[in-house]
């Protein structure tokens, strides 16, 4: 299938290219997308970028070597002008809510379509306050979010209506996703952005994003999710122990506003609606109940010191990775993610029926971000070409994407088991 055809200098624009996962980006689109890609990279520091694009080559000789396009993203007209010359802009630079906001609105102003790798849902929330209606208008389809924060979730919950939909012909009712497995450290820049939340959002605004479907285009008729256990602590016949996961706010804000884009944003797809009964939560793998006890407890006096403790942000700030730092090529090889989950059916009849995935990553967190991104990219190139995903302009998730972004991350090393499992 051919590239999507249109009037820019480029196809994508990869901003924050010298950056930590901006390299992994990069080196991911020199091995990987097609040769005749038209793209650049983009930053503050040409030598830097010079930098990139030797390692491009390396990796890739036969390949033409990304342009060089030197931008601040504290310059408007840089942001505006990059926007203008391409056909999608990658942006790894963070922390978003710091230095997000004139790149989205670069994009959306100039129907340029968009992809991050932010977890900072308050700030993705703002966003799509502020420049949806303009993203609409000019048609830039904009995609927070499409990074190990929260692609494999929403990836996951996708397959599993699918599976129910194909095998039941049933909607989707209760889904619950385990973080199973990560052996991984976070890069400086997670930390910072994690850090920088708290500067930027009060705690009432975390909490008001925080809540059910606050995300979604479209009201639920039930905004709620499954109860949580008072001990944290959960059993589950299939998905194991489990307790709290620090990243389910995260997670939420994007899967519910996939449920809400699917039934009322996407033409042709309504099909993949998840269902009117649909409800989500995120937990992760616990080795018994005082360890899921404990974790709980930790979750929630850690998060207490680092909301309410500016001088224990400063000092972790100094002490933990720095930005533009992370785990060393020799330890990401050791590094791996895994999420379980099931899916209900939603009605009766199918009581003892659950859909099943599991879904493995053996590398880098980092890595695993930058196949998302730029496979991301490549489906719109590819499959937006003549309305297959029904993408219009505004702002869409990882699940939006369709099978194809998801076979293409298969295709790159993604595993995924999708099964019908019986339960009592």
């Amino acid at each position: 299938m051919s590239l999507k055809k249109h009037d820019r200098e480029y196809d994508i624009i990869l901003f924050g290219a010298s950056g930590y996962t901006g390299l992994f980006t990069a080196e991911h689109i020199a091995k990987n997308l097609p040769t005749d890609l038209k793209w650049a990279i983009a930053g503050r520091t040409p030598s830097k970028l010079q930098h990139v694009v030797d390692e491009c080559q390396k990796l890739n000789p036969d390949r033409v070597a990304p342009k060089i396009e030197s931008a601040s993203v504290e310059s408007p007209a840089d942001l505006e002008a990059l926007a203008k010359k391409t056909y999608i802009l990658l942006t790894t630079v963070g922390p978003y809510s710091r230095y997000g906001e004139p790149v989205v609105k670069a994009c959306a102003e100039n129907g340029t379509h968009y992809m991050d790798v932010t977890g900072e849902f308050p700030w993705v929330q703002d966003m799509i306050s502020k420049y949806e209606a303009v993203a609409k208008e000019t048609g830039a389809c904009l995609f927070p979010q499409v990074g190990i924060e929260s692609t494999p979730p929403d990836v996951c919950t996708y397959v599993l209506a699918r599976k129910l939909r194909t095998e039941l012909g049933a909607r989707t009712g209760e889904v619950t996703i385990n973080f199973h497995t990560l052996k991984a450290a976070p890069s400086g820049g997670t930390i910072a952005s994690f850090l920088n939340l708290f500067e930027q959002y009060s705690i009432s605004k975390i909490r008001a994003a925080s809540r059910p479907y606050a995300c979604s285009p479209i009201p639920h008729p039930h905004p709620q999710r499954p109860p949580i256990s008072l001990t944290g602590y959960y059993s589950d016949p299939i998905l194991g122990r489990m307790s709290i996961c620090p990243t389910s706010s995260v997670d939420a804000s994007v899967v519910e506003r996939s449920w809400g884009l699917l039934h009322s944003s996407l033409p042709g797809r309504e099909d993949e609606f998840y269902g009117q009964n649909f409800t989500w939560r995120e937990l992760s793998r616990a080795n018994g109940w005082i360890h899921g006890v404990g974790k709980n407890i930790g979750l929630a006096v850690g998060s207490v010191l680092v909301a309410f403790c500016p001088p224990l942000r400063a000092v972790l700030r100094r002490v933990l990775t720095q930005p533009g730092k992370g785990p060393t090529r020799e330890e990401i090889k050791k590094e791996k993610f895994e999420f379980w989950g099931t899916a209900k059916a939603d009605g009766d009849g199918h009581e003892h029926e659950k859909a099943f995935v599991r879904a493995t990553w053996q590398g880098g967190m980092y890595d695993a971000t930058a196949l998302f991104l730029a496979q991301g990219a490549l489906t719109l190139l590819r499959d937006n070409n003549n309305g297959e995903l029904g993408l219009k302009g505004g702002f869409y998730t990882p699940a939006c994407l369709g099978q194809g972004f998801i076979d293409r991350c298969v295709d790159h090393g993604l595993k995924l088991e999708v099964k019908m499992v019986e339960h009592k």
